[in-house]
């Protein structure tokens, strides 16, 4: 026996590797190797490791060297370009390089369930069978409107912008950030399946091996986009990633990715973590979505580590949107990402809808909708076409309240209001998910008569009933889709035709392709024109173009226009100008300036250390000390603030921002910093977000 000296990464918040002594012997002839999963011992419990050095000296006392359990030899090991991808994220999010590692990884990898683990092997190393053959061997017979969707994919034919962007991106040799700007509707699935098509088709001539990576923003679209996918390269095998698979089926095709035997990976941010031994291009749908930024532990972009992979690997990468992020736009104005630009829908004779504005001062609102809406939902009706109704709030209504005394339904728990949901006759938090059932009369004064202020999706859906009896109404929401699999079963309902009035927040807002649906109302959108997040305009401009994409998507009939109406208090506001010309490059451009007198980013570079505690002066005095820790030259450093929404399930949170016109400087300066904070040893709660989407 001989021992060899490994060094291992753990899931720890300790920003360093561990090393273990493994034993080799003649029954074990199996070198470890790095990129190797292994268990080790780690205090009193078992964990999983991942080999990071091989070493056969160590500067730790050889008495409390402990012994590696296990290596797992019967998984490959991680390729170096998947250990650098982590090393990287770890340092530039400031996180330790275990806390990003082993996350990324199955649960079954992490926890050792070798039976498992043996089983997902055994599945994905036969006869590899696509979705579409696995489908057909179930069933003979498909649903009537999901033939028809397959038939109209794989028939279609590109025109010339799409040509051209597909050419552009297959005829990359080298790293390229393309951003497709096309407006919705104009057939960017089309251009990422013939990219991807075409890419195959010359890595295989050359006799390579490929891989390509597929995100979206949220789970609910990736059905249709798998669907898609699917039918296109029917004899591929096309695996998915998110958070909605069970354990095993995240762990098959987690190996499927990482043994290379599954060709294209469809999935959320989490994706973008996958071993992909063969990877050869990115893309990235609806890049622009907030939805890419993790908000809890590693907080990081998919979208900016998709970019940097592909830099890393010297393979194209491209961005999709109809809106993209002001920061992608900035990219492509300098030069630094290539514009692709799709200006015409592709669905023969399918027009942009038009936009109109309903002036809520004069067209006064009953239960939320004005005269022209209803007058609008009525024709659709009668002419048996499909109506969209965006309202961006859920429950029944944001607050109950009282007149006599003034109470509102706050949250004893949080700095929010419990919102009602009438359906269950029961009070809901939406930060800390405190229940309580709805009062019978006012708690402070005793009234009875305490009412419903504002109207949610299930307040509308009510009326909407009232109005309509005869109509078909589906609301979509959070609490409409709780059940797996709910949410896909009534977005299926809406294409197969079986809705006349479809009601629903951000999940309908985008990615969609309703082919019957001609007209989108826009209730209450006006509160994001007031935010005092900077980005809130931004958000608000790209959530009405992607919700208005949603129309007139297939040739329109005779005599059916397809139109989309917002109800505003403000009909002059330059946001919405913009929006009924579909001039996303003039309200960028207008955005840009601002924020380049602003001194906001994309012109500089910011970090956000939060801290919880007890009381809200205990938060202020830890970032006030962290404040004063280091010098920063080149960097600002505000004072410290209470977070928006200060109070959350009894916790008080403060937050300090930094900013600084260079990345280099900003990067530089936190790795030291994060270390002085730890170092301080405070028991408070705390955590840093580099380029923070929220503040």
């Amino acid at each position: 026996m001989h021992n060899t000296i490994l060094q291992i990464a753990i899931d720890t918040p300790l920003d360093t590797t561990f090393d273990y002594r493994y034993l080799a012997s003649t029954e074990n002839v199996e070198q470890p190797q790095i990129g190797q999963f292994v268990r080790v011992p780690f205090g009193k419990r078992e964990v999983a490791g991942l080999i990071v050095g091989v070493n056969k000296t160590s500067d730790v006392d050889p008495e409390k060297i402990r012994e590696v359990i296990e290596v797992r030899h019967q998984i490959t090991a991680l390729s170096s370009h998947w250990m650098q991808l982590c090393e990287f994220a770890a340092e530039y999010y400031q996180r330790p390089f275990g806390e990003v590692a082993l996350p990324a990884v199955p649960k079954a990898l992490r926890e050792g369930k070798v039976a498992s683990i043996e089983r997902a092997l055994k599945k994905i190393s036969g006869p590899t069978k696509s979705k579409n053959e696995e489908a057909n061997e179930k069933t003979k017979t498909a649903d009537t409107a999901n033939t028809s969707e397959t038939a109209h994919l794989a028939t279609h034919t590109l025109n010339e912008q799409q040509q051209h962007a597909v050419d552009s991106i297959a005829a990359t040799t080298d790293y390229a950030c393309h951003l497709l700007f096309g407006i919705t509707g104009s057939g960017k699935t089309q251009v990422y399946l013939q990219a991807a098509k075409a890419l195959l088709e010359k890595t295989n001539a050359s006799g390579q091996r490929a891989q390509i990576l597929i995100l979206v923003p949220e789970i609910n679209l990736t059905p249709q986009l798998e669907n898609q996918v699917c039918a296109s390269f029917p004899r591929l095998n096309v695996v998915s990633m998110h958070s909605q698979l069970s354990e095993g089926e995240r762990l098959r095709n987690w190996l499927a990715a990482h043994e290379g035997r599954a060709d294209i990976v469809l999935g959320t941010r989490l994706a973008v973590l996958s071993s992909l031994p063969h990877l050869k291009l990115i893309i990235v749908d609806e890049e622009h979505d907030a939805s890419y930024k993790q908000q809890e532990g590693l907080r990081y972009s998919a979208r900016d580590l998709a970019i940097w992979r592909a830099r890393q690997l010297a393979i194209p990468v491209v961005l999709g949107s109809a809106t993209p992020s002001i920061e992608s736009w900035q990219h492509a104005e300098t030069g630094r990402y290539k514009r692709l630009a799709l200006t015409q829908r592709a669905a023969a004779q399918a027009t942009v809808p038009r936009v109109g504005l309903i002036d809520m001062e004069r067209d006064k609102a009953v239960e939320g909708l004005c005269p022209s809406l209803l007058a609008a939902l009525r024709e659709r009706l009668a002419r048996g076409e499909q109506s969209l109704l965006f309202l961006n709030r859920r429950g029944y209504a944001p607050v109950m309240h009282c007149d006599a005394c003034g109470w509102i339904s706050n949250c004893r728990r949080c700095t929010a209001f419990m919102v009602l949901h009438k359906p269950e006759r029961r009070l809901r938090c939406h930060h800390c998910s405190l229940e309580l059932r709805v009062p019978q009369s006012c708690p402070t004064c005793g009234n009875v008569d305490i009412q419903p202020l504002g109207r949610g999706t299930q307040r509308v859906e009510e009326h909407l009933h009232t109005l309509f009896p005869e109509a078909r109404i589906l609301r979509i929401d959070a609490d409409s889709t709780r059940r797996k699999g709910s949410a896909q079963e009534a977005f299926d309902s809406v294409h197969r035709g079986d809705v006349d009035i479809l009601l629903g927040t951000q999940m309908v807002a985008k990615g969609h392709d309703f082919q019957r649906l001609t007209l989108v109302g826009v209730i209450n959108p006006d509160t994001a024109l007031f935010s005092q997040d900077y980005r809130a305009s931004e958000r608000l401009f790209a959530q009405l173009m992607q919700v208005a994409g949603r129309a007139g998507r297939a040739a329109s009939d005779v005599g059916s226009v397809s139109e989309v109406l917002v109800q505003t208090r403000y009909p002059q506001h330059p946001l919405y100008r913009a929006l009924m010309n579909q001039d996303y490059t003039g309200f960028a451009a207008s955005v840009l300036e601002e924020r380049h007198s602003a001194g906001l980013p994309p012109f500089v570079f910011q970090a956000l250390l939060r801290a919880e505690a007890k009381t809200l002066d205990k938060a202020l005095e830890f970032l006030t000390t962290a404040k004063t820790l280091l010098a920063h030259e080149g960097i600002v450093i505000n004072d410290p603030v209470p977070m928006t929404i200060t109070r959350v399930a009894g916790v008080e949170r403060a937050q300090l921002l930094l900013e600084s016109s260079s990345r280099a400087v900003l990067q530089a300066f936190l790795k030291p910093w994060m270390q002085a904070l730890r170092e301080s040893k405070s028991r408070l709660r705390w955590s840093l977000e580099v380029d923070p989407v929220d503040i």
